[in-house]
């Protein structure tokens, strides 16, 4: 049986040949299972390029692929997926803080247990700022609620997968990936195994605040359309709350008069109703740039160098 890492990298120099000698660990442990470690380079601005094709000419099971610029995480992993061809893929970040040591129990889950795929998940957040933690968990919570795509709290990219998943993955083409919300949305029997926060072994992490709260809104944006409906809720109450006040001004004018002044505090109900208009004109927004980015078919990543004989295309056919 062939078992492909996908490893996604960017400026990951000083970490590429720890994780190579972690992985060459688990490769002797299982030397019943031929390994093929598919680094994808993102765009990297360091010497990553340059290390994996030290790998390379050492281990004939190391391949490479490496992209014209930086296109995300998440091309990086469908690139990985549509090149892979063994019947056990496994996504892997390459600073050990997917521990390769659980890969052999990811294995036997798998082929003995018959599950379709097994997922990791973290139990603590140990070494992250509180303040992330915080927005993470809730981020998790948020999505559970107001979509279908199941995703557990602390879960990771971390996860080995059988062919038919890995086909399922990539039927869905789509150019705005978010793949915590796909993995749960094709659904299959998946195991999850809970392990302890690993902290990186090398180099300093690329997702700052600002860029997972940016990724967040995209896995709201791709799996869910309750901001719409929210949009929409805030309009309704808002037309309603101004009918009930013209109605209560008009009443009291007629009662007790003088009830029409008040500048200050009209200034301020004009303010409030903008925000409103102004945050619901932005949830619209979010929406179609994300449809104007699918109708555009641009693709996912542009490949610049490759050790690799085959293409994704070819995979397929």
């Amino acid at each position: 049986m062939k078992l492909t890492a996908i490893v996604p990298c960017y400026n990951e120099e000083a970490a590429l040949h720890y994780f190579y000698e972690e992985m060459q660990k688990v490769m002797q442990e299982m030397q019943d299972v031929e390994f093929e470690l598919l680094f994808i380079n993102d765009g990297s601005k360091d010497h990553t390029l340059t290390v994996m094709k030290e790998l390379a000419e050492k281990d004939a099971r190391v391949k490479y692929i490496s992209f014209s610029r930086n296109f995300g995480k998440e091309a990086a992993i469908y690139a990985g997926l549509e090149n892979s061809d063994g019947d056990l893929t496994v996504i892997m970040d390459a600073d050990l803080q997917d521990p390769p040591s659980l890969l052999p129990e990811m294995y036997h889950a798998i082929v003995d247990e018959g599950y379709d795929s097994v997922a990791t998940r973290r139990v603590n957040r140990k070494g992250e700022p509180p303040i992330r933690s915080f927005f993470a968990r809730n981020f998790y919570r948020l999505m559970n609620r107001i979509s279908k795509a199941d995703i557990v709290d602390g879960a990771r990219d971390y996860r080995l997968m059988n062919r038919p998943f890995v086909n399922a993955l990539l039927e869905m083409g789509e150019y705005n990936r978010f793949s915590k919300g796909l993995f749960g949305w094709v659904g299959f029997q998946t195991k999850w195994l809970e392990f302890q926060n690993v902290e990186r072994v090398a180099g300093e992490t690329k997702w700052s605040f600002w860029k997972l709260f940016l990724y967040s809104i995209d896995g709201i944006v791709a799996f869910s359309t309750m901001p719409l409906s929210i949009a929409a809720f805030l309009g309704v109450m808002m037309c309603l709350i101004a009918a009930a006040a013209i109605v209560f001004i008009i009443v009291r004018q007629l009662l007790y008069g003088g009830s029409a002044f008040g500048w200050p505090s009209m200034v301020c109900i004009i303010m409030f109703l903008g925000g409103i208009q102004l945050l619901c004109i932005g949830i619209l927004g979010s929406y179609l740039a994300k449809t104007y980015l699918e109708v555009k078919k641009r693709p996912i990543y542009i490949c610049k160098e490759t050790n690799m004989t085959r293409s994704g295309e070819e995979r397929h056919e």
